[in-house]
This record gives C-alpha cells, structure tokens and sequence, in this order.
C-alpha cells in the first residue's frame, strides 16, 4: 500500500508548491479536486482537456518528484433537483472521467447523489425510516427513476475510459453504507465501486473492519479515504447520531471527525490496514483532513505519523516458516 492525501487541505498553495509540500512530508500519492464540493484549485480541467501539452506537463510535474494521482476526486450531487448544480456536478464529473482517462489516472471519485421525492421537488430528500410507508416509497422512486438510470450511464462511460469510479458512502446521500453500495453496483456495473472513508461509518454504527471485508470481498473497494471520528457518547444521549449540529459545535455535537488515530485507536486503524491487505486492496491511504480541534499542519503531520505505523507496505512473500 502507499500514502497519499487529498490535497483540498493545500488549496492556498500553488499546484507545484502542494506537491513539494506532499513529497518533502513523506508521501507517495495525491488525489486532486477537480471541481464541485472539493473545487479545482490544483486542476483546471477545462484548460488540460483542451491542451495535451499542458496535460503532459501537470503528468510531469507528479512524476518527476516520485509521485502519483490516486484519483481525481469530484463529489457533488448529480441527482439534486437543484439543476443548476445538477447539471455543473454531472457536467465536471464527465469531464473529470475524460481527462482521467486521457492521464491514466485509475479512480475517479465521486458522491452517489441524493434526489427529491418527485419531478416537482425543489430539494434532495433522504429517507432513513421505512414508516410511514411514504418514505419507503420515495426511496424507491428515487432509486429505481434516478440513482440506477444515472450510474448505468456513468459507468458505461467510465468503462470507455478505463477507470473505476469510486462512490463515497457518505451520509445524506443515497449510497452510504455497503448495502447501498452493492446494491447499486448489482444494478449498473463493476465499475462502480466504493472509496471508502471509515469516518462515516463509524457515526452510522458501522464496523469500517467489517466494512472492508464485505466489499473486499466483493472487489468492490476502489480507493480508500483516510479520516478518523470521534463520538461522544453523552451528546448522542441528547441528539443521537443523525445530529444536525454544525461542524463547529464540537462541545455539543455527537460526533466529530479527527485526524487519523484522535478518534480510535492505532490497533483499530492497524486492524484496517490487514482488512485491506487480507482482500487485496494494494493501493493508497489517501488522508483527509477535516479536524476542528487541528490545524491543517499538525492534523496532517498526526495522520502521516499515525499511518506509517501502521501502513503495509511491502508484499508478504512466501509464508517461510510453515
């Protein structure tokens, strides 16, 4: 496995400054935004689609310093009624496939999306309760009218670019947990697969150890996200854990995301690390960096410690003593 980071936390710095910056800490890989919730800081897409010398020279400027893009990352919601959004997700997430494609970059990253209950909606609308049955039958308008359709198309696509698409299973969208994730690759194709960030898994009451081997062995992990959280048990008692407390509330919140190992512990995180290696992902750790309590410098410097205690690098070889 290697170590990498999105790099949306270096968003200030230029494109060539991140990477120095990612190379001098340590680091094998970068997974760039490209637009969209992560926005395009390190990458106008536009401007390299259109220019193959440009595009030679962005690949160059991550090899030349012994790195790699582990993905180009575009989450947004391509489902939302809002079609001005609507249409800028759909627009970049297309492009961000194309321009992957032409690179060699293998993973494009991406949210599942989140529609409304009808054409008329105005909202995205997320259904966590089968009852009243109104609700279940939203779900499934939404899955069988939107989700499918839309992700049959991508993945086609994806297909005729050589890369995999990797949804995150984030919460208040339609795809976030394994269940979702599968159900949705039976229903369009392998292609579609997950990038797997354990900190939306363990607010949901999920095992990301369990996690890992249900759609490891599935294949069904394409890239890998890494981000801790912490859950404090006495505001659960008040506001359970679908808490819509913002992000800054850390005193009164639920749940908060932390840099890697300030949520959980190193064994639980090294327990994640063998889950990985036992159903063969031999790709990146990328870190993300979205802890309140750290700046981006000591967060980011606590994760790549943190990691490389516990990362498995090299391949195992032969079982020698047996």
């Amino acid at each position: 496995m290697k170590l990498g980071v999105f790099t949306v936390l270096f968003a200030s710095k230029s494109f060539e400054e991140m990477l120095d910056h990612v190379k001098a800490s340590g680091l094998d890989a970068v997974e760039i935004g490209t637009g969209c919730y992560p926005g395009n800081a390190h990458c106008p897409l536009d401007e390299l689609l259109e220019d193959e010398q440009k595009r030679k020279a962005y690949l160059e400027a991550v090899t030349l310093r012994g790195l790699t893009i582990s993905a180009f990352s575009c989450h947004g919601n391509p489902l939302t009624p809002d079609k001005k959004f609507a249409e800028e997700s759909d627009s970049v997430l297309r492009k961000t496939i194309k321009l992957a494609g032409l690179l060699g970059v293998p993973v494009v990253n991406a949210f599942s999306g989140t529609a409304g209950d009808s054409e008329e909606a105005k909202q995205p609308n997320w259904p966590v309760v089968p009852w009243p049955a109104e609700f279940g039958d939203v779900l499934t308008w939404q899955w069988e009218n939107k989700l499918i359709p839309y992700w049959k198309g991508i993945g086609e696509l994806a297909k005729e670019h050589n890369v995999k698409i990797g949804l995150e299973l984030h919460g208040g969208f339609l795809v976030h947990t394994p269940y979702t994730m599968l159900k949705l690759r039976a229903a369009t194709c392998e292609t579609i697969g997950a990038n797997l960030d354990p900190s939306h898994l363990w607010w949901q009451g999920i095992d990301p150890v369990a996690a890992i081997k249900i759609l490891g062995k599935a294949g069904a992990i394409h890239h890998f996200h890494a981000k801790d959280t912490y859950i404090d048990q006495d505001n659960v008692n008040m506001y359970g854990l679908t808490d819509m407390q913002p992000y800054g509330n850390v005193l009164s919140r639920s749940w908060t995301f932390r840099s890697v190992g300030c949520g959980h512990s190193l064994q639980e995180w090294s327990d994640m690390m063998s889950a990985l290696r036992m159903y063969n992902y031999d790709y990146v750790v990328s870190i993300e960096h979205e802890d309140p309590l750290m700046s981006i410098d000591e967060g980011f410097a606590r994760a790549v410690k943190n990691l490389n205690d516990v990362l498995i690098r090299d391949t195992a070889g032969n079982i020698w003593w047996a």
